[in-house]
């Protein structure tokens, strides 16, 4: 019984606690702003006596009023509340039947009487969406972006007789971002906000806890109702400003100027922080320099030379069109329609008639907005589209560009029909006959969805490394190409539709690369044996295989990036919520080597991508051919411009500009430690972007007497000679233990015989040409630094006797550890060998470590103790045991001291492309 009764005691004491300190309200008001506040203060227990708001329009009842009749709380909808400065009695009488406590206004358009407004016990409290005694007047929003404001925020104030001059309750404030508008504004904070606040202000009234602060006159300012008529722009003004007064009117009541002879008005304005695009130029009335119509948009100039672009564009009719478009605006002709488009049409025009209710036939000529429809009826329109129309995706912006009947199912019909998409992707190809197909290159720049010549008109030519022919002439990016580079990234980021594309759909996006990656192998692997050298075999396997698997790997990773809750200490009373997000950087560079141009393009770019960044990518001035046929793979895969950005040309150029660029928010490298080093000073002494580095490597492998021998030459010789030495963990150092030393050099040299140089594209080709013929001089000297330094050259040294850049597979024994070719890496088909001791396991750790590089490393033993024991010791990213060149898309890659930081492949790629961001609220 005693149990009993304290439940019974508990389930009493809980309905005591809710209904503690909760006040009868009456909400004054309209909008969906007030019918949330409405929908809440029922939730929190409070009793809402009464609602008045304003009468039905066109038929259509106020959001307040629908969700309150619903509920079954009195409505009242008067449409004035005095005459000629007096209070009408009957509308007085009806507010006082209420017995309200406290008037809560969340957003009134009527002058409430001030009788009405000190009526209740506890008077009256309003919203106002500006920091008071900022910006009072009725178009705060607006004003606090006209005025450039760097914080917004709203208030809830007690009313009094004055203008927005009531003492204030309590206010919030928000960073005002550069490109936010009223809508974006309101939707991010003001309204989620300050829903919350009027709760929390009716709260502390029914508490007692409510504060009065009186606001201060000395910092107050009114500005008027803004107007179409006086929301002409004016040009004589930095970019910054007239930025500030297009997106202070955006969407109403709209800025405007004049364009040959009539008002156009401007929306979707952002500043232009990077050099300007190519355009046709637009002469504007006022303006001191024409404006620019270009791919993205229209740009504008301020006095201070400075620039912004606008998206948007609507004329007197109400027609509303992409400001890409202004010259080809009349162009579109109407399109017929057919049986099955018909079905569709009619199905539209039902959604339209059950929106605009108030309308009774809906005609060609109806226009959506003027017929009463507001932006909520926007969302309503897409998403029953969507579910009624076969899943028929269209844009917000769809509906505000086609506003009559009329209109909006020719757009719809288009969209249908695939006709409003981008053009259709123009490919200048470079074609060969070989390996018995047709082999089509792309060879120009890669900008903003389009292959296009470098902007100064320069070219350089790719060799065939067999050969020493040349493949074809490549655009040669200049540094306006890589700023154009930059801004298609960036717009694509900030305003293109990959920004708004939820993670699954990115998924998506890449498998379907990954797969035309798949389809298309046989010429990418053409490709690379012709621009890189590379074994046909080979880059077949690894060369594309590894990145069809990569692109698979990054695509599933999409949907599951996400953050974490942590709990914190709680700032008592109140308790606290923690989070963290995971957001992408935003623009990333990447720069890749040649020795495997797709791969590593894909290393780095599927993270990149999956992560939701953009990027500008260059690859190698040797090997460029893979990168720009991936480009043209992915529009097929459906990539919106400007993601991918490929901008072939030197490092010295293009290289260094990425490094520099202030709109690049991470450079991924894979190069030399020389050049490591530049660029990550370059990017710490610009913006301070992130960095991760793999460099130069000298990795040791260490070869015990109890180990597998056969096993070990064969796989010793793929960790020296595999795709022809070229290949950032090759084995710079073999440490063969003393009693199997001269053993292991014999059969090496053996096996080494049997290896079969030649033409790539032959199938039973082991040994394909260098790279490059720089590349082979450089290992050429190499090796005569080697016997001049009195290492024994056993095997090779030499260039083939044939066309092309061949190198004889080398061998050195007798390596000291003083000696040139001990410490630098040859990048190169040649074997470095060094004897140790038998047994002296710590010595030859000591002596394996003895380098500023560590990015991979090998020990071969039947002992697995050993080989723990050496596997902790030694100092690299990555160990391989009994096995060499096993690296896997699920595992991190990556290397420590001067072989560079941060990681390709595995879950650690993403973090290379990410910034955790964390959140703390109080509720």
């Amino acid at each position: 019984m005693l149990w009993q009764g304290n439940q019974a005691l508990r389930r009493f004491s809980t309905g005591q606690v809710y209904l503690k300190n909760k006040l009868k309200v009456a909400l004054i008001g309209q909008s969906l702003f007030g019918q949330e506040v409405y929908s809440h203060l029922c939730k929190e227990g409070h009793r809402v006596v009464g609602v008045f708001t304003v009468p039905d329009k066109d038929g259509k009842a106020d959001p307040l009023a629908l969700a309150a009749e619903k509920n079954g709380t009195p409505v009242f909808k008067f449409p004035r509340w005095r005459v000629k400065g007096k209070t009408i009695k009957e509308v007085a009488e009806a507010y006082r039947s209420v017995g309200a406590e406290l008037n809560v206004l969340p957003f009134c358009t009527q002058f409430i009487p001030m009788d009405v407004i000190d009526s209740p016990k506890h008077g009256s409290i309003i919203y106002h969406p500006s920091i008071l005694p900022r910006h009072r007047g009725a178009s705060a929003i607006n004003w606090t972006l006209i005025m450039g404001d760097k914080k917004a925020g709203f208030s809830v104030f007690w009313a009094d007789d004055g203008l927005d001059t009531g003492p204030i309750l309590l206010q919030r404030s928000c960073d005002v971002e550069p490109n936010d508008t009223v809508d974006a504004l309101y939707n991010r904070f003001l309204f989620p906000e300050g829903i919350k606040a009027m709760v929390e202000a009716v709260q502390l009234i029914a508490d007692g806890k409510a504060a009065r602060m009186p606001q201060s006159e000395a910092a107050a300012t009114y500005e008027g109702i803004q107007k179409k008529e006086n929301a002409e722009i004016s040009w004589d003004q930095s970019a910054e400003a007239l930025h500030n007064w297009i997106r202070g009117h955006d969407k109403v009541p709209g800025a405007w100027t004049e364009i040959n002879g009539q008002v156009v008005t401007f929306y979707g304005s952002s500043l232009l922080n990077s050099s300007i695009p190519p355009g046709e130029p637009l002469e504007i009335k006022g303006a001191r320099k024409p404006g620019l119509v270009t791919k993205s948009g229209l740009v504008l100039f301020g006095n201070d030379g400075k620039a912004l672009m606008v998206r948007n564009l609507q004329f007197e009719d109400g027609k509303m069109i992409p400001a890409s478009q202004y010259f080809s605006a009349g162009e579109t002709s109407v399109v017929e329609l057919t049986a099955e488009e018909v079905k569709v049409a009619e199905t539209i025009k039902v959604i339209w008639a059950g929106i605009l209710s108030n309308v009774p036939v809906i005609e060609d000529s109806t226009d959506f907005f003027k017929s009463g429809a507001s932006s909520m009826d926007v969302v309503r329109l897409v998403e029953e589209i969507r579910q009624k129309c076969g899943g028929l995706q269209l844009q917000n912006e769809d509906v505000y560009m086609a506003t009559k009947f009329e209109d909006f199912i020719q757009k719809v019909v288009r969209k249908l029909r695939g006709d409003d998409q981008e053009a259709e992707l123009v490919v200048d190809y470079v074609s060969k006959e070989v390996n018995e197909m047709t082999v089509k290159m792309p060879y120009q720049c890669f900008i903003n969805g389009q292959f296009t010549d470098a902007d100064d008109g320069k070219t350089y030519d790719t060799i065939n490394p067999t050969d020493g022919s040349t493949i074809c002439k490549v655009s040669y990016a200049s540094l306006v190409d890589v700023d154009k580079a930059v801004a298609a990234a960036k717009d694509a980021f900030e305003n293109g539709e990959w920004g708004r594309m939820n993670a699954r759909e990115r998924g998506i996006l890449m498998y379907r690369l990954a797969d035309l990656l798949e389809e298309n192998q046989e010429e990418l692997a053409t490709i690379e044996a012709l621009d890189s050298g590379a074994v046909y075999t080979l880059a077949l396997k690894t060369h594309i295989g590894m990145s069809v698997q990569t692109f698979r790997y990054f695509a599933g990773w999409c949907d599951k990036i996400q953050g974490s809750t942590i709990p914190i200490n709680q700032a008592r009373p109140n308790r606290n919520l923690t989070f963290t997000r995971k957001e992408p950087l935003g623009v990333c560079a990447i720069i890749i080597p040649w020795n495997y141009p797709l791969m590593m393009l894909a290393w780095k770019s599927a993270a990149c991508l999956a992560a939701g960044n953009t990027l500008v990518l260059k690859p190698a001035q040797v090997t460029p051919l893979t990168a720009l046929k991936f480009a043209e793979l992915s529009v097929k895969a459906g990539f919106p411009k400007g993601v991918i950005n490929i901008i072939p040309g030197s490092g010295g150029i293009a290289g260094q500009r990425l490094s520099e660029h202030p709109d690049i928010r991470k450079l991924g490298f894979t190069g030399s430690t020389l050049i490591g080093k530049q660029i990550m000073k370059s990017c710490a002494m610009s913006n301070l972007k992130k960095v991760s580095l793999e460099l130069g490597g000298k990795s040791p492998l260490i070869i015990f007497s109890d180990c597998e021998l056969d096993k070990a030459v064969r796989m010793g010789m793929g960790a020296v000679f595999f795709n022809k030495g070229e290949n950032c963990i090759a084995a710079g150092r073999l440490f063969v233990e003393e009693s199997i030393h001269d053993e292991f050099v014999t059969r090496v040299v053996e096996e080494i015989k049997k290896m079969k140089i030649g033409d790539p594209l032959d199938r039973s080709t082991d040994h394909g040409p260098q790279n490059h013929k720089a590349h082979l001089e450089k290992l050429l000297q190499y090796c005569e630094a080697g016997v001049k330094e009195g290492a024994t050259l056993v095997y090779g040294g030499r260039q083939v006797q044939r066309p092309g850049f061949f190198m004889e597979p080398t061998v050195f024994t007798d390596v000291e550890d003083h000696m040139y070719l001990a410490k630098e890496e040859s990048f190169g088909p040649i074997m470095v060998i060094s004897k140790f001791q038998n047994g002296d396991i710590d010595g030859v750790l000591q002596r394996a470590n003895n380098t500023e590089y560590g990015l991979a490393s090998g020990v071969f033993t039947r002992d697995i103790n050993k080989a723990m024991y050496v596997s902790e010791k030694l100092e690299a990213g990555t160990v391989f045991i009994n096995t060499y060149n096993k690296t896997d898309v699920a595992a991190p890659f990556g290397g420590v001291k001067q072989s560079g930081f941060g990681k390709d492949l595995g879950e650690e790629a993403l973090n290379e492309y990410l910034k955790t961001k964390t959140v703390t609220l109080e509720y």
